[in-house]
């Protein structure tokens, strides 16, 4: 996406904070798709903050081994129906190991979102900062921000990542490394987008009437170019939690990512690709589990930008308000008929 796009894309001045709300609330109620997708967001990070109440309630934890829960005569596979449900272990056991498969999905979870959510604000953090500065900045600091923003977002992600992990020491905790690599090499286009919503917004009049009231630079991005941009970052990094989601599960699967005993979607996607067969569950629990959360944090990311920008239209069109959006139009084409018939007459 162009720069001039982007900054096309820029609101024209940030709206109050409770008149603003309101809009963005009263607009994403028409969105029933994305109702439905905050449900489900909210469920999943319920189930991980709860992950040791739920695990202590079923009375299993993530690490602990059940040998007598498998068959070492037929490779390690799970003894009972459904890869050993019962009412001790809710989802089954894992192969071999006899690990409880539900409190390792549950703790799962609490790995796989908050890496996410963490890289998220990384990204946002760095991408800001640096685009608001490269914008107000004279000549030189905006072309040399702006070219190391384009070597950033030119960098292959996970090439980058794999060299970095393969680097580090072990010691290091897995979960805040991979948070911190995501966060730093993938900061680019977020970057970009805050430079040219920048460029937008500083020419406007508000921004004008407080430059000649003799504000500071510091004092004009903070008051009055930060909310403006509000919009535009927070639809991006809505958007970007489930491409973090699926970068965390693919390192996790490479085996550069979260390292066992650690539990996470990814890393039991890995040890699950030889017992598709023998043991299903054990692959379609986290390949579920992964499926449903980047679905339900696409389809919300994607009501916060129409929310947001209401001049976009949504690119998702299952319950997002169609008969809405036809009653504007039709209000619109009505209206415009009355006008230029009053014009003519």
């Amino acid at each position: 996406m162009s720069e001039a796009l982007l900054a096309a894309q820029a609101p024209e001045a940030p709206a109050s904070g409770a008149s603003g709300a309101r809009q963005f609330w009263r607009r994403l109620r028409t969105q029933r798709a994305a109702l439905v997708a905050a449900g489900v967001v909210a469920l999943l990070v319920l189930v991980a903050l709860a992950a040791p109440l739920l695990t202590a309630l079923e009375g299993q934890d993530p690490t602990t081994y059940h040998p007598s829960l498998v068959d070492s005569a037929r490779g390690g596979v799970p003894i009972g129906s459904f890869g050993g449900v019962s009412g001790d272990h809710w989802l089954g056991v894992e192969p071999q190991t006899g690990r409880d498969l539900f409190a390792r999905l549950v703790y799962g979870a609490r790995v796989s979102l908050g890496v996410a959510l963490a890289a998220t604000t990384v990204q946002v953090v760095l991408g800001v900062v640096v685009g608001v500065t490269a914008a107000l900045g004279n000549r030189w600091v905006d072309q040399l921000l702006s070219r190391v923003t384009d070597i950033i977002v030119a960098m292959p992600l996970i090439i980058m990542a794999l060299a970095l992990l393969a680097v580090v020491p072990a010691g290091f905790p897995r979960p805040v490394l991979v948070s911190l690599i995501i966060g730093f090499v993938a900061w680019g286009t977020i970057g970009k987008i805050s430079r040219a919503a920048t460029l937008s917004l500083k020419n406007l009049d508000y921004v004008a009437a407080a430059r000649l009231s003799g504000w500071s630079t510091w004092r004009i991005a903070r008051r009055e170019l930060l909310p403006g941009l509000a919009a535009p970052v927070i639809t991006y990094a809505a958007l970007m939690v489930p491409a973090n989601i699926s970068i965390e599960a693919s390192l996790s699967f490479l085996g550069v990512g979260v390292k066992p005993p650690t539990p996470s979607w990814g890393q039991m996607l890995t040890s699950a690709d030889i017992w598709y067969q023998a043991a299903p569950q054990y692959l379609l629990l986290p390949a579920g589990a992964l499926f449903v959360t980047v679905l339900a944090l696409t389809v919300l990311g994607d009501g916060i930008r129409t929310a947001l920008d209401p001049r976009s239209a949504s690119r998702l069109r299952v319950g997002t308000g169609r008969k809405q959006e036809t009653k504007a139009a039709g209000a619109t084409e009505t209206a415009k008929a009355a006008t230029a018939k009053e014009t003519s007459s």
